[in-house]
């Protein structure tokens, strides 16, 4: 993708909150994704959390960047990641990596902003950019995710109230890239399939991760990393200082 459609994206993320790349994955890619997400659904005998926010119908399988090379691509990927650096900066980090599929039956999720729990006063620079990558089609029947452009520039929302919004219908292989701050939440799912979409979060690099990385990633498994996702996930120092121990970059650790 060029520098030009980049700053595009870029500045319609800032003028509305959000952008939409279509075929960023093959039909194949997307269809390998959900895949092997069942199998991890399996493996790992996940199940819905039933919880007002994840939702009662909702299978979320997190801290994937463990689970293989498909999921540490995503996190890199040379279409959307100089989109977030555009948004945030090159410093950024991953803030988490999970798995979504709304399963028939659920209910809209109520209508938030990713960024809402950090208490600084809004309107602010952008603190989370955020993607949403559809692995099946997303329609407003089955749970496409809801929106309020240019909603990132306004405080938090109520939670719990209800707004005016709009599905941010995508076809299968295409993601949304949103300032963490717009308003949204899952869509309700009146089909007989789920929707399934993977959420590649994205923080600013002196916000704490909302997945520890560090922690969850064993360290044997984050030495196979690319020297940018270790970055990535917090092997690296932010400005030249944020982040060092004892005046060293931690990525030394992973030597």
């Amino acid at each position: 993708m060029s520098a030009d459609e980049t700053r595009a994206h870029v500045a319609r993320i800032k003028q509305q909150g959000y952008t939409i790349m279509t075929d960023v994955l093959s039909a194949d890619e997307a269809d390998a994704l959900v895949a092997d997400l069942e199998r991890l659904e399996r493996e790992l005998a996940v199940k819905p959390a039933r919880n007002p926010f994840e939702g009662q119908n909702t299978v979320r399988i997190y801290n994937l960047l463990v689970h293989g090379e498909r999921y540490q691509n995503i996190a890199t990927h040379p279409r959307i990641l100089p989109i977030v650096e555009g948004v945030l900066d090159p410093g950024c980090l991953v803030s988490s990596l999970s798995s979504i599929a709304i399963m028939p039956g659920e209910v809209p999720q109520s209508i938030h902003a990713d960024d809402m729990l950090i208490p600084i006063a809004k309107p602010h620079v952008p603190l989370v950019c955020n993607s949403m990558w559809a692995l099946t089609d997303f329609t407003d029947a089955n749970g496409a995710t809801r929106i309020v452009p240019g909603s990132h520039t306004r405080d938090n929302p109520s939670y719990g109230k209800t707004y005016d919004t709009e599905p941010a219908e995508m076809t299968r292989g295409s993601v949304m890239v949103y300032d963490g701050a717009m308003w949204h939440g899952g869509g309700a799912n009146t089909t007989d399939a789920r929707r399934v979409g993977i959420a590649m979060n994205y923080c600013a690099g002196f916000i704490r991760q909302q997945e520890n990385q560090q922690l969850g990633i064993p360290r044997d498994i984050a030495r196979t990393f690319s020297p940018r996702l270790r970055e990535l996930v917090g092997y690296g120092v932010y400005n030249r200082v944020i982040g060092h121990i004892n005046r060293k970059n931690p990525g030394k650790l992973l030597d």
